[in-house]
C-alpha cells in the first residue's frame, strides 16, 4: 500500500482464472512446505510486484470457512508500505499491476471503503481480498499517532505540507493546518534538513527527515 494522488492505494493484479476470472486481487501466493511465512511474503512482493527490500508486517489470519469456494483456505495477509518511488517503480516494472484508490467516504472508519479502478469506477474484488484492504486501512489509522508509518509512505526528505496529506490521506479528512505542524514538531519525530524542494512553481518549502520516535 501506499499513497498517490492524495489518496491511501493499493496494488492489485486481474485474476486470468476461476475462481472470480476478471476480478482485481491482492498478489498472493501458497507457502512452500518447507518456507517460513515471511519468507513467502517477500517471494510474492518479489515475483509478483517486482519489489525488493520492502518492510512488511503480518497484518491478520483470514480463515471464514467458506472465503475460497475451491477448499478451505486460510490467508495469512501481510502489509507492505511503500514510499512513493517504490510504488511508482513497481508499476513501472510489471505493466500488469493495477494501483488501486481506496476512497473513504465520510472517514469515520473503513468498513465502507470502495476500491477504485484508475478511471474512478469500482472494482469488483476475489474473495475476501476487500475486507483484507479495509482492515489493512483501519491498522494504519491506529498506528499513525504512535508509530512511523506514516513515515513509510513518504520519500527520505519530505515537506510538512507532504506529510500532512498522508496523514490526510489515511484519515480520510482534512486537519487543521497549523496545529497539525504544530504537534509533529512538538513530537521531535522531524528534523529540518536545511535544505529546500527543487522544481516547483511556488515558493519552495523547507525539507524534512524522520529522526525517529521519541
Amino acid at each position: 500500500m501506499g499513497v498517490r494522488k492524495g489518496a491511501p492505494c493499493a496494488l492489485l493484479l486481474r485474476r486470468d482464472a476461476a475462481p472470480f476470472a476478471g476480478h482485481a486481487a491482492l498478489p498472493g501466493g501458497f507457502v512452500g512446505a518447507q518456507e517460513a511465512l515471511e519468507d513467502a511474503a517477500r517471494r510474492v512482493l518479489c515475483n509478483k510486484a517486482g519489489l525488493l527490500d520492502v518492510q512488511c508486517e503480518q497484518l491478520y489470519t483470514f480463515g471464514e470457512v467458506a472465503r475460497d469456494p475451491r477448499r478451505r483456505i486460510v490467508t495469512v495477509a501481510w502489509l507492505a508500505l511503500l514510499a512513493p518511488a517504490a510504488l511508482e517503480a513497481a508499476l513501472e516494472a510489471n505493466p500488469e499491476l493495477l494501483c488501486a484508490t481506496l476512497a473513504v467516504p465520510d472517514g469515520d472508519g473503513s468498513d465502507d471503503i470502495a476500491v477504485l479502478d484508475p478511471t474512478g469506477a469500482r472494482l469488483l474484488l476475489a474473495f475476501d481480498h476487500e475486507q483484507i484492504l479495509a482492515l489493512a486501512l483501519e491498522r494504519l489509522r491506529g498506528k499513525l499517532d504512535y508509530t512511523a508509518v506514516g513515515f513509510d509512505l513518504l520519500p527520505s526528505f519530505f515537506t510538512l505540507r507532504q506529510l500532512q496529506d498522508v496523514h490526510e490521506a489515511i484519515r480520510g479528512t482534512t486537519l487543521n493546518k497549523p496545529a497539525f505542524r504544530r504537534r509533529m514538531i512538538d513530537k521531535g519525530w522531524i528534523a529540518p534538513t536545511g535544505t529546500r524542494e527543487t522544481g516547483t512553481s511556488h515558493r519552495p518549502a523547507e525539507l524534512y527527515r524522520f529522526r525517529g520516535l521519541s
